[in-house]
């Protein structure tokens, strides 16, 4: 696991700390110096700021409507300042600073080296370290890239800042801290518009506009240069995984953002597959009702399929378990991160909901077109075009001498989901301790079920584009070490519907330590205690009935009184013949004369259930259903 997106994260930093140069070259004193006797401008040339790794530079700043004389702001400015930034530039006051160009460069990790020009940088009101309002009319982004990380350039448009803390930023970037410091809030809002970066493979992302308030931070041990450039080396080397994440768990728990609003997002990558992805809008809120983060209107292109999302929100998020999972990952720098770290960062995720969702498949047969071969021209174009675009051009069987030539689009295949949820419950031992699945709307077109079991035989019965519903409400009980399938339902539109309860013992944490000895040895612990299963009938078996009839030269209603003596007789023999399997027969005779409703319940007669194990190696199913308590009932 790699942090790419940290570099693009260095490189939008070190450029605020570029137009903060504003702020930052020019320190803002709250009282007035001894030796400044009026209101004055001053100019100071060649200023360069070092903070850490990054270091600003401002060729020409001029400080208007201050008390500070020149010597007074040159010391407030100076590199080697004796006092901490923040100290000194508490002392900034002036009405405003301007500086034609402002430059940041920041050198790491490795030969990493990022770069950040502002233009026409303004900073008004500035009292006590704080700028009223921070703006520049464009900014020009570079990195060099590395052997891991490839080498980018872009541009932003207008910057806009308010309420800006310089020595928030400066105590920020330069001092350590534990992470459980106070929040030092660097900028009380944001705005920049027409962002565009390219880097050397041939990706793209384009913003329009970002919005953002009341970002902030606790120091972090480092300081946050020094997290940012060990977040660069990522998870997957050795030799990297454990600085890398212990700082991804500082920066996590050290950030604090108020809202984010970004609008008119793409990402194009012209590599060898071209993929262009495009959201309308993405945002983050920290408080109130729809507290989370947010996408809507996103749309995917890559090669002939199309992905369309109307909107997707991610709610009830906790970074608690993540930064957990990175600090172990810390601690255990010989631990490859693997499907069982994965699932570990993903349960604080919170609930996903989705709607409007649109998926474009390639057609599987070639487009066809109406018309004839009438012309020696067209004949000769014909046939000198490769085997596989004679194919794609093939004439439709009707099609006449002198027809024109009329495209015939081969039929989408459109998956549709019109409404997701999915949402774990509290996590308790590193799991979440209930889950539930909802799924409302789901059109498949009935060529993409051919294959797949039950379902690939609904076309054989007249079946269409199917439409399914589906939930899935599930808990754990980490005390009781039970699983509950409270409710999994499936319901098929002309179709009917199937509804699943169960209740399993035996089922402790193992089950999602990810590890195939400890989940193999469920298969001896576990065992299954009550189970109820509803089948209810739309129309799926009247069309069964008839097509069983037609195939068989049968009336339906001769097929069917025989599908109720096979219940009635058959189904009991089969299951061993006693109570339970004649009560289960008798039912499912009722179901076919009537088809309506079917319900079977049954219930472990011993408290502990019956054993995983012992299902398995049952001689037969009278051996299974005589530990049974079973009640059957149609319609």
């Amino acid at each position: 696991m790699t942090f790419p997106a940290a570099r693009r994260l260095r490189s939008a930093l070190a450029a605020c700390a570029a137009a903060l140069a504003v702020g930052l070259v020019v320190p803002q004193p709250g009282v007035a110096q001894e030796g400044a006797a009026a209101v004055q401008d001053v100019t100071l040339t060649d200023v360069m700021l070092p903070f850490g790794a990054t270091v600003v530079k401002v060729p020409r700043l001029t400080a208007s409507g201050t008390r500070l004389s020149k010597d007074d702001l040159a010391a407030i400015l100076k590199p080697d300042g004796p006092e901490p930034w923040a100290t000194r530039l508490a002392r900034l006051d002036a009405a405003s600073l301007t500086a034609p160009v402002v430059d940041s460069e920041h050198a790491g990790p490795g030969d990493l080296r990022q770069s950040a020009t502002y233009r026409d940088v303004v900073a008004k009101d500035v009292r006590a370290g704080r700028i009223g309002e921070l703006t520049a009319s464009g900014v020009t982004l570079s990195s060099k890239g590395t052997k891991a990380s490839p080498g980018a350039a872009g541009t932003y448009g207008a910057f806009r800042a308010t309420d800006v803390d310089l020595t928030a930023f400066g105590r920020l970037a330069t001092e350590a801290g534990d992470g459980k410091g106070p929040v030092l809030r660097v900028y009380g809002s944001l705005q920049l518009s027409d962002i565009a970066i390219s880097d050397e493979k041939g990706t793209t992302v384009k913003v329009t506009r970002l919005e953002g308030r009341d970002l902030g931070a606790r120091q972090v041990p480092g300081g946050w240069n020094g997290a940012l450039d060990a977040l660069t080396g990522g998870l997957n080397d050795p030799a990297t995984q454990s600085r890398s994440a212990s700082a991804a768990a500082d920066i996590l728990g050290a950030q604090t953002i108020g809202s984010v609003d970004i609008k008119g997002v793409s990402i194009s990558d012209s590599t060898a597959e071209p993929l262009l992805a495009e959201i309308e809008r993405l945002f983050y809120t920290s408080t109130g009702p729809d507290a989370g983060v947010g996408i809507e209107g996103f749309s995917l292109a890559s090669g002939v399929t199309r992905t369309r999302l109307g909107r997707l929100t991610l709610t009830g998020t906790s970074l608690g378990p993540v930064i957990a999972e990175l600090r172990r990952l810390a601690e255990k720098p010989d631990t490859t991160p693997g499907a069982d770290e994965a699932r570990r960062l993903a349960t604080g995720l919170g609930t996903f909901t989705l709607t409007d969702l649109t998926v474009d498949l390639p057609p599987e047969t070639p487009v066809q077109k109406r018309g004839a071969l009438d012309t020696p021209r067209e004949k000769l174009a014909q046939g000198a075009k490769p085997a596989r675009a004679r194919m794609a051009e093939a004439r439709a069987p009707d099609a006449k001498a002198g027809d024109p030539l009329v495209p015939i689009p081969a039929k989408v295949n459109r998956v549709v989901l019109r409404r997701g949820v999915f949402g774990p419950g509290p996590v308790v031992e590193g799991a979440p301790a209930s889950t539930r699945l909802t799924l409302t709307g789901l059109d498949v077109p009935a060529s993409l079920a051919a294959g797949l079991p039950l379902v690939g035989a609904l076309p054989a019965f007249g079946y269409g584009d199917l439409s399914f519903d589906m939930s899935a409400d599930a808990a754990w009980d980490d005390a009781a070490r039970t699983v509950a399938l409270r409710d999994v339902t499936l319901s098929g539109k002309d179709i009917g519907t199937v509804k699943l309860a169960a209740l399993f013992g035996g089922i402790g944490p193992e089950l999602f330590s990810g590890s195939v000895p400890a989940q193999t040895m469920l298969l001896f612990s576990g065992n299954a205690r009550t189970l109820d299963l509803t089948v209810e009938n739309s129309g799926l078996f009247e069309r069964f009935l008839a097509a069983q009839a037609k195939e068989l030269s049968l009336k339906p209603d001769e097929l069917r009184k025989e599908y109720v003596t096979a219940s009635v007789l058959g189904v009991p023999v089969i299951l061993g013949n006693g109570p339970a399997a004649k009560t289960i027969g008798a039912a499912m005779g009722q179901f076919v004369m009537n088809p309506g409703k079917l319900t079977i319940r049954a219930k472990a007669k011993e408290p502990t259930g019956i054993g995983f194990v012992e299902l398995g190696t049952a001689p037969s199913p009278a051996a299974v259903l005589d530990r049974l308590d079973v009640d059957a009932k149609a319609n």
